[in-house]
């Protein structure tokens, strides 16, 4: 029973090849899916009456940037764990890995942005002080990321998020 339960090499490469999107869902989907977290951005800040005209610019493009590189890494792996999975299984584990891997990008962004300011203040690259410096000065940008610009998210994000779980659940069948 054990055994019949494991993935055989070949089912394996059958779930890779089937993870494997087309060029239009794949970067259409992304250049659409950044665009919305960047809409989300816009219109959380306008709700939030929180109007930084300074870094307008720069925020869009960071929520942008996360929402493509979030798309581009979870719709494959969506596909590769929903395959021949019932519809509320492949809307689960759209909601999952898109919701994570936009925050997750958009984080990233914001901390190497955050990092590449402090920079000028590190020791030069390679030593164990810069090591310090680099991982600590990352873990505060993602803290300050998580207070400040996951709200940004919401509620729009939200709602798009749940809109395009839904409609991968019924593209990835």
């Amino acid at each position: 029973m054990l055994q019949a339960s494991r993935s055989s090499p070949l089912n394996l490469r059958a779930r890779l090849a089937a993870s494997i999107p087309s060029a239009g869902l794949w970067l259409l989907g992304a250049l659409v899916w950044g665009a919305v977290m960047a809409l989300s951005c816009l219109l959380a800040m306008w709700m939030l009456h929180w109007t930084p005209y300074a870094h307008r610019d720069q925020l869009l493009l960071l929520f942008l940037g996360g929402g493509m590189l979030g798309w581009l890494t979870a719709v494959p792996v969506t596909r590769f764990f929903s395959l021949n999975r019932p519809v509320e299984t492949r809307f689960a584990a759209g909601f999952l890995f898109l919701s994570v891997g936009t925050v997750a990008f958009t984080a990233f962004l914001f901390a190497m942005q955050y990092r590449s300011f402090y920079a000028q203040w590190h020791a030069p690259f390679g030593t164990r002080i810069w090591a310090f410096q680099f991982v600590f000065t990352s873990a505060s940008a993602i803290f300050q990321f998580s207070v400040l610009g996951l709200r940004l998210f919401l509620p729009f994000g939200l709602l798009f998020l749940v809109t395009a779980s839904l409609l991968l659940a019924r593209r990835n069948r």
